[in-house]
């Protein structure tokens, strides 16, 4: 017989799987900040993803340890850029606690009416911002222009568009305008009869939700094991709200209107749908705050504190539902009139985190639906 004689030809990179590495970033249009992806990729399959951070970073913890507690204010509000009057909230309500000190019951109803129109503020641009990520353009139009409505009279009581600096130490910064209550009023109402807009022209779009449907889906325990709160934690069945779990503020008397929306899909659509219920539910509060300081009689909206305000030696964590999820400032004094450490807890830093679980697996077509329905802002990441 014969024998035979077998040949090989060459078959190039068909003989075994090569990986790439795909950098997204630091600079790309759907993060809302300077974020990098390191992503080894499979075709066109996403293996791993590594979220590299710092980009942003201003080092303001320790910044807080060289201001007073006037001061730091101004540096608390502005590392989630959309959520500043609810980050200012946070540390004043430490400080004071670390005080003792009890904050008129008019500045507690305002204080409650406007980080309601804060989250309002927040989650619209994410309504907007989110389906232009997958390439619908004509939302943002519809957010920005019901955003300029309640950044008007956000202004004109706190003198500021986007960093309000308006909360102090035992109380508000100064009593609410005349008048005011009822342009604020207006606003509420003419943003609420126009929000159908994105029931009907993002969650009825076939190809929005084609896109979004069984796409990143976020499972409870990976939602508990890294920490992942607020509207995202809640689109995975997360049911945790601190403003009726642990109520602060006026929150206490508002559980009647308060509503925590949840879904239990945990993909991409189920967030965008609690980020939208979420915002009608926030309009709904704004109008119960404005009909309670309609009851309330005239009274002072602070509390007068001493020339050099000092907290007593002590350590304390103030924590509130900020329109990303959980903030908390954890206070460390030793009596001086600047915090010895003040350490933050942002939601998006956690949010984030999840990518490493999301992303694995999904097309690189998806990474920008999923990126986007985190809701994160950069610079909460890297503060």
């Amino acid at each position: 017989m014969t024998p035979t004689t077998e040949t090989t030809v060459g078959i190039g990179g068909a003989a075994e799987s090569t990986d790439m590495v795909l950098n997204i970033g630091p600079q790309h249009p759907s993060t809302h900040g300077v974020l990098r992806l390191r992503l080894v990729l499979d075709g066109e399959r996403i293996m791993s993803a590594e979220p590299v951070i710092g980009y942003m970073h201003r080092g303001a913890e320790k910044l807080f340890e060289a201001r007073d507690y006037r001061q730091i204010i101004m540096l608390a509000n502005r590392h989630d850029w959309l959520s500043a009057f609810s980050n200012e909230l946070g540390v004043v309500l430490a400080v004071e606690r670390m005080l003792g000190m009890e904050v008129p019951t008019r500045a507690v109803w305002t204080r409650t009416l406007l980080a309601e129109l804060n989250r309002v503020l927040n989650h619209l641009m994410f309504l907007g911002s989110y389906p232009l990520e997958l390439g619908g353009i004509t939302p943002v139009f519809y957010a920005f222009r019901e955003r300029e409505v309640l950044q008007n009279v956000m202004e004109e009581v706190s003198g500021g568009r986007m960093h309000y600096m308006f909360n102090r130490v035992g109380g508000l910064k100064e009593d609410l305008p005349a008048g005011w209550a009822t342009r604020a009023r207006g606003a509420v109402s003419a943003v609420r009869s126009r929000m159908d807009r994105f029931d009907d022209l993002v969650l009825g779009n076939e190809i929005f939700r084609g896109r979004t449907r069984d796409v990143g889906v976020l499972a409870p325990e990976t939602v508990h094991a890294y920490g992942v709160s607020g509207p995202v934690a809640r689109a995975s069945g997360v049911d945790f709200d601190l403003r009726r779990d642990e109520p602060y503020l006026a929150y206490g008397e508002l559980q009647d209107t308060l509503k925590v929306v949840t879904r239990d899909e945990g993909d991409c659509l189920a967030r965008f749908e609690v980020l939208l219920e979420q915002t009608h539910n926030a309009l709904d509060l704004a109008d119960a705050c404005l009909d309670r300081l309609a009851e309330l009689p005239p009274g002072p909206i602070n509390q007068r504190l001493p020339k050099v305000l000092k907290a007593p030696e002590g350590h304390t964590y103030a924590w509130t539902e900020n329109p990303l999820g959980i903030n908390g400032y954890y206070l460390v004094s030793k009596g001086e009139k600047t915090p010895y450490r003040l350490k933050l807890r942002s939601a998006s830093y956690n949010n984030i985190q999840a990518l490493v679980e999301l992303l694995p697996g999904t097309l690189v077509a998806d990474m920008v639906a999923i990126l986007g329905s985190l809701f994160f802002v950069v610079g909460d990441i890297d503060k």
